[in-house]
Order: structure tokens, then sequence, then C-alpha cells
């Protein structure tokens, strides 16, 4: 349920009323954010929406640009039943763009199959993709070829086309994304610290029972992430999803124990999560090429 002031828009047509914007086609729609008239509201998409930002008031972060960001444009991804609203004077940016377009637009394309893989619609407003001056460039270039096309009558054609200049605007923010995280590589290896810090706490507080491991949002919360953000960063950092990270841990921490003699494996086990002894046993002879005791022994 949406409060008074959220405007929950329903369709695409419904959002070109509103916006002022004319109706080309009933399922996607661009909407130069110039002249919305829309001030009061917080707005909640029943559809996809992308959002082009090319004007922010002078010290605005409300979109998580920091210092070491590209300040050309910034770029928010929503998914269907969002609310967005860029800061509490303004619902959108005084000057941009809105991509919105209906998952029907996407029957029977290739983008509907995999339109999951862009997880950069699962990020916060906070975690906006912020363009230098030539990306902006291309990225405009995609919504030029979009507003192209609708201005085609259309035809049989018309969705597919759509949809494959959409899929190849998604793909080159997915190379800008991969290119702020490396811009960002300071701060992310504070957060991956942080992270390393609140795995070995997990790992040791004897929380975890049955070798289940805290979900994703038990890391990112604590961090000011989304989930999703997190599992792109912790994939792009290390090369592992955060199962995998997380029994690296396991066993980095093992290694440690074990070498202090203090401890059976079985108590090792035990304390750090491990369902079995046995399946301590598999994974630690798995990633170091050694069973816990003959890794004990060989460093005796």
């Amino acid at each position: 349920m949406t409060d008074a002031k959220t405007l929950d828009l329903k369709t695409v047509c419904e959002c070109n009323r509103r916006l002022g914007s004319q109706t080309l086609h009933p399922q996607v729609t661009l909407i130069n954010l110039e002249h919305h008239g829309l001030e009061e509201y917080a707005v909640k998409f029943e559809f996809y929406a992308i959002l082009l930002i090319e004007e922010c008031p002078d010290g605005c972060s409300c979109c998580g640009r920091k210092y070491y960001d590209f300040t050309n444009a910034t770029m928010v991804f929503l998914t269907p039943g969002e609310i967005f609203r860029m800061n509490e004077d303004n619902t959108f940016p005084r000057k941009g763009w809105l991509l919105a377009f209906h998952p029907d637009l996407l029957f029977c394309t290739t983008l509907k199959a995999h339109i999951r893989d862009y997880t950069f619609f699962n990020y916060r407003k906070e975690e906006a993709l912020h363009l230098s001056q030539r990306e902006t460039a291309t990225i405009t270039c995609c919504l030029e070829h979009i507003e192209e096309e609708l201005h085609h009558p259309i035809d049989t054609h018309t969705a597919t086309i759509l949809s494959r200049h959409i899929e190849l605007m998604l793909d080159y923010c997915s190379r800008y994304y991969e290119r702020q995280f490396i811009i960002r590589e300071d701060r992310h290896k504070t957060l991956l610290r942080q992270f390393d810090a609140l795995a070995a706490e997990s790992l040791f507080s004897g929380k975890i029972q049955g070798g289940k491991f805290p979900a994703p949002g038990c890391f990112a919360r604590p961090l000011g992430l989304s989930e999703a953000y997190f599992n792109d960063l912790l994939k792009f950092e290390t090369g592992q999803t955060l199962t995998e990270y997380l029994q690296s841990k396991q066993i980095h921490l093992a290694k440690q124990l074990l070498l202090k003699g203090e401890a059976t494996p079985a108590a090792i086990s035990a304390r750090l999560g491990f369902p079995s002894l046995q399946y301590f046993t598999f994974l630690f002879k798995k990633l170091t090429g050694t069973t816990p005791a003959d890794y004990r022994r060989s460093h005796c």
C-alpha cells in the first residue's frame, strides 16, 4: 500500500499522462524530465524504470555520488513496484530522462530471458551509476535510438528492436559499473575488511548451525549496502560468491585453530559451524589437499 503522497503509476500510458508526455507505444516511453511538473510526490512505478539524471543540485549526494566519482550524469535503475523520490524537495531531477518499459514488452525477446542478470536493478538509489562525459554520450545515443524507434509505426519488429536497444544500453551500464568498482577500489577494500571481520565474528560466534550460513543481508546491512550490490562487490573483488568466501574463511580459521593445537578437529568443526566432522574433513581436503589431522601433523 502506498501513502497519500506516493503517486502509483500502474501503466506506461498513465506515466505519460501524469508527466505530460505523448504515448507512442503503450508499453514503453522515453520522457524528458525538464517539464514533469511533479514536486509533491514520490512515485511508484509498476514497470521497469531507468533514470538518466543529467543535473543534480550542487553538493547533492542523494544518489551516493562521492568525490572520486564522475559527475557528468547519474543513472538509477528501478524494478516494477519500486518507489522513487530524488530527495525531500524534488520527485525527479531538474534535467534528465526517464525510460520506462512494461515487462510485457519483453515477451518472446532475448532480454526477457536474462534481465535478472542485470543485478543493478536491485541496487539502492544511493548505489547509482555515475557516468563520464564519454559514457553519457554513449547512453544518450542508445536513448536516441529508442526514441527513433518509438516514432516508427508499430509493427511486428517493434518490440524486438526496442528490447535490443534497451539490452545494448544495459550491457554498457554493466561495463560502466565495473569501471566504477575499479575507481572505488580503495573504498571497497575498506568495506571488504569490515566484511571480513563480520564474517570471522559470525563464524566464531557459534551461531552457525548445520553449515547454514547467514543470508547476504546479514552482512550487507551493517555495511550500508543492498544485498545485490554487496554480492556483486564481493564477486568482483574476490571472484567468489558469499558461500565460497565463507567456506574459504572457515578453512582459514580452522588452520589457525589446528596450529594452536588446543582443540580436536571435531571441536573445531563444531565451533566453526560445519554440519559434521566428515564434511569439515572433506572440504578441508578439497581446498588444501590434506586432511585436518595431517595438516596439524605436518606443521608441528
